[in-house]
């Protein structure tokens, strides 16, 4: 294969890596080959237009010194040595300087994702706005760029432009059977294993979710309304239903970290990421209730099912939506920079698995649904669940109403176009069991058994 701005090399098998549902590949190679098309194609096509709010991106870098200083330095930091000089297919990076990111952004937002073949792997870039700021992103400009307000509202309105592109017609044509389409041969195959792998059962795409196999598309109107999709009920059976010392899992996720005897303030942004409640809950005043309480947090893939249900049988007490950030991971994650041996200030290495590793940090920082239910159990009593939304899986839609009654297993709410991670709070006293081993590589399948509370 001939990159645009290299040559033609041996990929090292330790790269040949498959593992679907990742936000970004396992296999390196899937990622840079969907980041060499995407800059060949604006560099190939110049002089297309900007989106409306890519536009607006542009004056506000263009106009404000800050966020100008911002994005040239995010792009000059990124060390000048292998893998970021090179990446690992010896190619030079692909995206150079924020002209030419604001070029490969606009080519991602008037498509929706589809599959990327690579030699002798295929893949999904589950992230690929993330894929354009993987390195700037983990560097000090780029860790102060994607905390500014004033950047972050102009994501808002980039991000909510694309949502309204994926609701189109036209955004389901990536859908189809042919190769690199979501329902082809790699596909439906890997959609398949992931949605299986929890409960170890062979059932088809249409034993899982709700769909019709006989019309175009498997019946979805969008690209949204396949990402959005319902799964059939026996499918995912509620745990106990009738038992309510059975905590159900709110999501289709990974489990990613357990933390008791959590403190209400805490300094989420240093290393072991400590949660804050205070800051998680958006400083509402039903956070002080979980002062010394419990976090169970998971991870959602890009190919799992992407709809929140509840926890418990209860009430809901308040519902709303946190804006925060929308790219910003913990400087921590890269080494930043040190003094050479002149005495020049030089930077370490960047750790681009940022988007998993940070979710502690993100917890506090990203746009997330806060949602606190009354459990209809003394022994649970006030509870949280949080939908947190990471990069541009920012869109988090809720589904029920303040004062509305729940029964374990209801649906809350959804993520629009991506997963991310959620949490669970649960008070001090409550004396919980049970929950998934930490490491466990399979999901824990949705609305099935996470927790057991001690009575």
């Amino acid at each position: 294969m001939v990159h645009q701005h290299g040559e033609e090399h041996d990929i090292p098998k330790h790269f040949r890596i498959h593992k679907p549902g990742s936000w970004l590949p396992a296999d390196h190679r899937v990622h840079r080959e969907f980041l060499r098309r995407a800059a060949h194609h604006v560099d190939t096509n110049p002089e297309q237009p900007l989106t409306p709010a890519l536009a607006e991106l542009r004056t506000l870098i263009e106009t404000e010194p800050r966020i100008y200083m911002y994005f040239t330095q995010m792009f000059e930091e990124i060390p000048h040595k292998p893998p970021y000089y090179r990446d690992v297919t010896g190619a030079r990076p692909q995206v150079r300087d924020w002209e030419h990111m604001l070029a490969v952004l606009n080519h991602i937002v008037t498509r929706a994702p589809e599959w990327t073949d690579a030699d002798e792997s295929v893949g999904v870039v589950g992230v690929p706005m993330c894929a354009v700021f993987d390195y700037p992103m983990g560097t000090p400009s780029g860790h102060a760029a994607f905390l500014d307000p004033d950047v972050n509202k102009a994501l808002k309105k980039v991000l909510n432009e694309w949502g309204k592109f994926l609701q189109t017609p036209e955004s389901a044509e990536v859908l189809g059977d042919h190769e690199l389409g979501w329902f082809g041969k790699t596909g439906m195959a890997d959609l398949v294993q992931v949605a299986n792998r929890p409960l170890k059962t062979d059932m088809k795409f249409e034993d899982m979710y709700i769909c019709d196999p006989s019309a175009k598309h498997y019946g979805f109107k969008s690209w949204d309304d396949f990402f959005t999709r319902k799964v059939h009920e026996d499918a995912r059976p509620v745990a106990s239903p009738s038992d309510h010392s059975v905590i159900a899992n709110a999501c289709e996720s990974k489990v990613y970290n357990v933390s008791r005897n959590v403190r209400l303030r805490d300094r989420f942004f240093a290393k072991g990421q400590p949660y804050s409640l205070l800051d998680m809950l958006g400083h509402d005043d039903l956070s002080r209730h979980f002062a010394g309480g419990t976090v169970y947090q998971a991870f959602l893939n890009a190919l799992s099912y992407h709809r929140w249900h509840s926890p418990v049988t209860g009430t809901i007490r308040r519902a709303f939506v946190r804006e925060g950030t929308y790219f910003s991971e913990p400087l921590f994650e890269g080494k930043g920079y040190h003094a050479g041996p002149g005495g020049e200030s030089q930077m370490e290495d960047i750790d681009n698995a940022g988007l998993k590793l940070a979710q502690g940090y993100l917890s506090s920082l990203a746009t997330r649904a806060i949602i606190f239910i009354e459990a209809e159990s003394e022994d649970i009593g006030l509870m949280a669940f949080v939908g947190i939304g990471m990069d541009e899986v920012s869109s988090c839609d809720i589904t029920v109403r303040e004062g509305q009654k729940v029964s374990k297993g209801d649906e809350l709410g959804m993520f629009h176009f991506g997963g991310s991670s959620y949490t669970l709070v649960f008070r001090a006293g409550v004396e919980l069991e049970g929950f998934p081993e930490l490491g466990r590589e399979e999901n824990v399948p949705v609305r099935g058994k996470v927790a057991v509370v001690k009575k």
